[in-house]
């Protein structure tokens, strides 16, 4: 295709994407122009450019670091590890508790990023250009910006698959509510590891919804999975939405029930993609766990339980995940309101963040659909999935303007949006541009106004970012 007909032929998606670079540049600010205050992939990109995974020298600045101990025990060993803070012993890498007793001496600690490795890749460039100074905002706005033209597409998408009645006005309409009218354009604006995170988290959900919708595209599928885990943990489990679209375009479930011949014929179709999807997977996984076992000799060890960190302690106790946290977590994800202080600003956030329905207050219309083609029930699963393992984790997402681990399956509830049929009049897109300006503030005020924020104690536990 020539260049102009190509130019014409995706004006729009070319138009969101300044749109993106223009609304999100615009609030990151001055901060486009330096390093963040947690440049995590940075560090790491500039590591792998002289041949090393650890953080070497230590790092200079930066929360949340990874530190592995190294000990000589009295019999002569040299083992590496972590001292527990609730009882008096060393666990190595390998899984062994040593007795402090028997460490005669420390040979000082090693520094890595827990942090999953794939937005590192996103940082090389910077590290490239200005080593560990690299710039780690302007790298983030950009992908960020891709993530309005790839809604855009993804909406269409669904809309030519015949699952969505939306008009191009009304992707318009929802492309705007998931770029400024979720807690996206806060952690857009932001640079710092866990924004990072989260920014291309969204961008390779969105390539994986696009390439799920009919099964169309197994194999991007896969990698946008694949990859996505290595961005997010908790993305592992978007894997519903391909399987079941792949499962439909075969004929779908019920062949299960028919006849040995139906159900044959039936998995023969459901085979060749499915194992053109899980291909790719099964490689990054392979990638991700073996450079987990050079950092750590463990598999599915991304550092986080080495994480030097306050609660170091509840984790020990408790682990990174236990039903002890479901109940401050659901209630930082639905139920925090801004604050009315006595003095002081209107309103103050709590460290915890805002509700999902406060900042996004559109994503209440999901309860209501008026329709239910078969892709609801996928993505509605495909929410679920996601969702439960960050519902049980030890930390809420502080400090934060809204509930930043939704931005793991965002992309599926505004894809819910777009299916379940809700005519979007004035009701509706007066949700939308509240959500827009409600996060308009939260981007605005993040980080750069403190007095809109309460980091004191409260009564949801005390959390640390991850």
């Amino acid at each position: 295709m020539p260049a102009v007909g190509w130019i014409r032929a995706y004006r729009i998606h070319l138009a969101l994407f300044v749109v993106g670079l223009v609304g999100y540049g615009a609030l990151a600010g001055e901060r486009l122009f330096r390093q963040s205050s947690d440049p995590h992939f940075v560090y790491q990109a500039d590591a792998w450019l002289h041949g090393k995974v650890a953080i070497d020298p230590p790092p200079a600045k930066g929360d949340d670091w990874c530190k592995v101990e190294t000990v000589v025990l009295r019999d002569g060993r040299t083992v590496r590890g972590r001292r527990f803070q609730t009882r008096p012993v060393f666990r190595t890498t390998t899984g062994d508790f040593i007795p402090l007793s028997e460490v005669a001496s420390s040979k000082g600690h090693t520094f890595y990023v827990s942090f999953p490795a794939v937005p590192t890749l996103l940082m090389m460039p910077a590290a490239l250009a200005g080593g560990r100074r690299g710039n780690d905002v302007l790298p983030t706005v950009l992908c960020a910006a891709l993530i309005l033209p790839l809604a855009f597409a993804t909406l269409r998408r669904i809309a030519a698959a015949g699952q969505s009645q939306r008009t191009v006005a009304d992707d318009l309409w929802l492309t705007a509510a998931l770029a400024f009218g979720t807690v996206l354009y806060f952690a857009a604006v932001q640079g710092r590891v866990w924004f990072t995170a989260h920014v291309v988290g969204v961008v390779l959900a969105l390539g994986y919804a696009w390439a799920s919708i009919e099964a169309r595209r197994p194999i991007v599928a896969g990698v946008c999975l694949g990859l996505a885990a290595v961005t997010r943990t908790p993305m592992a489990f978007m894997f519903p939405l391909f399987l079941l679209e792949a499962a439909r375009m075969a004929g779908g479930l019920a062949h299960l029930r028919g006849d040995a011949a139906e159900r044959a014929r039936f998995l023969r179709q459901l085979a060749r993609p499915v194992l053109q999807f899980a291909a790719p997977v099964v490689v990054i996984a392979i990638a991700a766990a073996a450079y987990n076992v050079v950092r750590f000799d463990e598999p599915t060890e991304f550092g986080h339980s080495y994480l030097h960190v306050r609660q170091q302690a509840q984790m020990e106790q408790y682990g990174l995940f236990d039903f002890r946290y479901l109940a401050r977590n659901l209630a930082v994800a639905f139920t925090l309101l801004p604050e009315l202080p006595e003095k002081g600003p209107f309103a103050q956030v709590s460290g915890h963040g805002l509700a999902i329905w406060v900042t996004t207050p559109a994503f209440l219309l999901l309860l209501w659909p008026r329709a239910r083609p078969p892709l609801h029930r996928a993505l509605w699963l495909t929410v679920a999935l996601v969702a439960i393992p960050t519902f049980f984790y030890q930390n809420s997402g502080w400090v934060q303007f809204g509930y930043r681990f939704s931005l793991d399956y965002t992309v599926f509830l505004v894809l819910l949006l777009a299916v379940g049929g809700r005519p979007l009049g004035w009701g509706t897109r007066a949700l939308v541009a509240l959500g827009i300006a409600i996060n308009l503030f939260g981007a605005w005020s993040f980080a750069s106004q403190p007095r809109y924020y309460r980091l004191g104690g409260d009564a949801y536990g005390t959390v640390v970012r991850h």
